[in-house]
């Protein structure tokens, strides 16, 4: 069942019935196919360049499907182009940037000066731009047009549409749904999938399901005849022109024949209730609610200086349209977590309609969606970022920021602090710069080390790269290979894991071998079952438990990890699992000093003969009880720390007072992934994701092909290094002080090959470090490479990993 019939699910119905289910029904509450929901009035501008690759990839699909389509010999997609133009240096640059994620993610497009601009677009003020991006395959969709033809072919193959059929309740038994009630009847159904656009929250609640967006209302208004369109455009075609973007004022524009269509967010967040909302099939369209003149005040006089002809017209009609908006501005897609059978894909574009109802489709029928979703997974988000007060600030800041240059590490300012680990008191103390990461307030250098000698040396960059950066956090990047360090790792999401089944269940759904003494640590990695890396974990066995069974921690990056453990439990509650990461909380403590600061505070033996690389031991530092784990992320000798949340200030304040004599710092991120990457270590959902293998991304040494089955096993057979087509391979810039982002494409032999994943200045060795995905004939080590960076080509060479201590002397010390 699925439940819509705008653009979602039209295409969602289209793409399943392709691939053999043809048992589908789709309820729509109003007529078919302009249905009363956002897809009834979308003006159908589809850019597809996205920070995002996955969301890129979504709207490339969408092109490239919809420009195939027809309905009765009429056009569903228009491929005009897509034309963004800056009014500022600073769009400019930015236009420059998406121009290298458009070659990144494959996407074809040309930085155009201002005469080539108003040669594409002849309306523009040339004396007004500074330049635009021009992509040639971007255009318009007709979203009615299109869900119609989509769900014809889906009729076709034996799926039923079913107008004005309300639902009111979903039925389930035994955690799995089992109908969807309408007020027509009900119906039943072992998959149900919601695509109700805005109307999803409250068909989620219906499945006890949080569906965490907020419907806005966004102004769109027609003016009169333009006297310069005059002629330009038949009634058919509309259009002739490529769409336009005027970010610098939040505004785009469209053809309508000889008038011009304005769709801005140069307005206030006009939030919607539900409840206020007009049934569909009356005499008003429910999604276009009535127009708010006073808001398109400065819209208008805007367009009008833009586009001068403009000034011979007016605003002729307009209204104020209701679509979603997200917490993080990705769609909600995937099962819900109580409720098996019962998905969701909501808070989706027309821009990304047709990629998302193909991975949605796969993920349905072949139990995965191929394409990376994990920013877009439903259960991505922690249970406070499902606060309805959350939910609601963050969405309609999203709205405001739709259009904004938004630096990678930008974090949103409100509501803040959300989360908070039992070091906060101190790191405010010693002048933390936090960022924010799932909710946590996470520290990325402290003000309080500004001092430090080592400042003084640290190379300075570029005015992007320099945003959210300070000189500081490289002396205590300098500091942490020199003497010892404290690192917040609170935020590292922790999972307990026990019963008399974990072992099996544990060794069954991870790649390296568990069954190890009690008191062992592994790294090792989570496959789905085409072999593609879910996740990486840290797994502890700690040991007995109480009347439990044996206890394993393990360290995970996420909710996603939590979700895909939780849904493969055995059935005869062999096992169980606890989120432990609210009630505890980790100083990862690393340097070659740290072993004389910790062995003083305790009777337990750290020395390497008593406490190995990769082990775990419960001791007592001072008076806290600590579950100490001898791993390090950084490259240095150290320990990472838990304690319980109650414990963590002692366990802090017991370090930082014994460290005094050795010259502690306290350390944060910025440090934290400059020692990483000089240390080739990976960052999940950064460096490599589902759409990757181990081989590919160089954890092949985590694979344990030889341990018996595992999830992923079968897919991973006769793959090795060798065999893959691609790599993530480690550059170094030639110019140390060039330090770039992430997602630039990397050049070979003059043409977009790949793309960076991290990068980072390294301290230590004194070269600017970017790992990037490249075709395997091109990751070898002397391969040279350009990074294009704000249209620079800069020269760069592959290079062996790791870049630092390669024979891990220092970690075993």
């Amino acid at each position: 069942m699925i439940i819509g019939a705008g653009i979602v699910g039209c295409a969602l119905s289209d793409e399943l019935t392709e691939r053999g289910w043809t048992d589908v029904t789709v309820l729509e509450q109003g007529p078919l196919f302009a249905t009363g929901g956002s897809s009834s009035h979308a003006p159908g501008l589809v850019f597809q360049t996205n920070s995002s690759k996955t969301m890129t990839e979504f709207a490339s699909y969408t092109v490239r499907k919809y420009s195939a389509l027809t309905l009765d010999g009429q056009w569903c997609f228009q491929q005009l182009g897509g034309l963004e133009v800056a009014t500022t240096p600073e769009r400019l640059a930015e236009l420059t940037r998406k121009h290298g994620l458009a070659a990144s993610w494959g996407v074809s497009g040309a930085l155009l000066d201002p005469g080539q601009c108003v040669a594409l677009h002849p309306l523009l003020d040339r004396d007004r731009i500074l330049g635009g991006f021009h992509v040639p395959t971007d255009g318009l969709a007709k979203a009615v047009r299109a869900g119609e033809a989509q769900a014809r072919r889906a009729i076709g193959r034996g799926a039923r549409f079913m107008a004005h059929h309300t639902v009111t309740g979903i039925e389930s038994a035994n955690g799995r749904v089992t109908a969807v009630v309408t007020d027509q009847g009900s119906f039943p159904a072992d998959v149900v999938v919601s695509c109700a656009g805005f109307w999803g929250p409250r068909i989620g609640r219906m499945a006890g399901l949080a569906v965490p967006l907020v419907p806005l209302a966004h102004q769109y208004a027609r003016t009169g005849p333009v006297p310069a369109l005059a002629g330009c455009n038949t009634e058919e075609l509309e259009a002739s022109k490529p769409i336009l973007r005027h970010q610098d004022r939040d505004l785009y524009y469209r053809e309508h024949g000889d008038r011009i269509g304005i769709g801005s967010y140069a307005h206030r967040p006009m939030p919607v209730d539900l409840d206020e909302v007009s049934a569909p099939g009356g005499p008003v369209m429910p999604s276009m609610l009535p127009f708010t003149e006073k808001d398109f005040e400065q819209p208008w006089a805007d367009s009008q200086a833009l586009l001068p002809a403009l000034a011979r017209t007016k605003v002729d009609e307009g209204f104020n349209g209701i679509f979603s908006f997200t917490t993080d501005g990705f769609p909600l897609l995937g099962e819900a977590p109580e409720l098996r059978g019962f998905w969701v894909a909501e808070a989706v574009w027309v821009t990304h309609s047709a990629g998302v109802a193909r991975a949605m489709a796969r993920w349905l029928v072949e139990g995965t969606p191929r394409t990376d979703v994990h920013e877009c997974d439903l259960n991505r988000f922690e249970p406070g970022q499902l606060a309805p007060a959350y939910v609601h600030q963050r969405s309609c800041r999203n709205f405001v920021e739709v259009y904004d240059i938004i630096h990678p590490l930008q974090p949103m300012e409100e509501p803040r602090p959300l989360r908070v680990s039992p070091f906060h008191a101190r790191q405010r103390e010693l002048g933390a710069f936090f960022l924010e990461a799932s909710g946590w307030e996470r520290p990325h250098w402290y003000e309080a080390n500004q001092g430090l000698p080592e400042v003084a040396g640290i190379p300075g960059r570029g005015a992007w790269a320099a945003r959210y950066w300070s000189p500081i956090a490289g002396a205590e990047a300098l500091a942490t290979r020199e003497r010892v360090a404290m690192y917040d790792m609170t935020a590292l999401k922790r999972l307990e894991v026990t019963g008399p089944g974990a072992q099996a269940f544990l060794q069954y759904l991870t790649t390296n071998q568990l069954d190890k003494p009690v008191g062992s640590v592994t790294y090792t990695l989570l496959l789905d079952e085409t072999g593609g890396v879910r996740s990486d974990l840290t797994v502890a066995r700690l040991g007995p438990g109480r009347g439990c069974g044996e206890r394993w921690q393990l360290g995970a990056n996420g909710n996603l990890d939590l979700d895909w453990l939780v849904r493969h439990l055995p059935s005869d509650g062999s096992v169980q699992i606890r989120d432990t990461t609210a009630g505890t909380c980790c100083i990862g403590l690393w340097g070659p000093l740290a072993r004389a600061l910790v062995q003083p505070l305790t009777d337990a033996d750290f020395s390497h003969q008593g406490f190995g690389y990769f082990r775990a031991k419960r001791a007592y530092l001072g008076n806290v009880p600590v579950t100490a784990m001898r791993l390090s992320y950084v490259g240095e000798l150290g320990w990472e720390l838990y304690t319980t949340a109650d414990n963590g200030q002692k366990l802090w304040d017991t370090l930082w007072e014994a460290g005094q004599p050795l010259g502690i710092v306290a350390a944060g991120r910025s440090a934290f992934n400059s020692l990483r990457l000089e240390k080739g270590y990976r960052s999940w959902g950064t460096d490599l994701t589902a759409e990757h293998n181990p081989h590919e991304a160089g954890l092949g040494f985590a694979v344990r092909m030889d341990k018996g089955d595992f999830l992923g096993r079968d897919a991973l057979l006769g793959v090795t290094e060798e065999t893959v087509g691609r790599r993530l391979a480690c550059l170094l810039l030639d110019d140390p002080r060039a330090v770039v982002m992430g997602k630039e494409p990397v050049y070979v032999d003059g043409a977009p090959a790949g793309y960076v994943t991290s990068a980072a200045y390294g301290y230590s060795i004194g070269a600017s470090i970017a790992y990037a995905w490249l075709p395997r004939a091109a990751a070898e080590p002397g391969r040279r490479v350009g990074v294009e960076y704000f249209g620079e080509r800069l020269p760069a060479t592959v290079t062996q990993e790791p870049l630092f201590d390669p024979k891990m002397a220092r970690i075993r010390r």
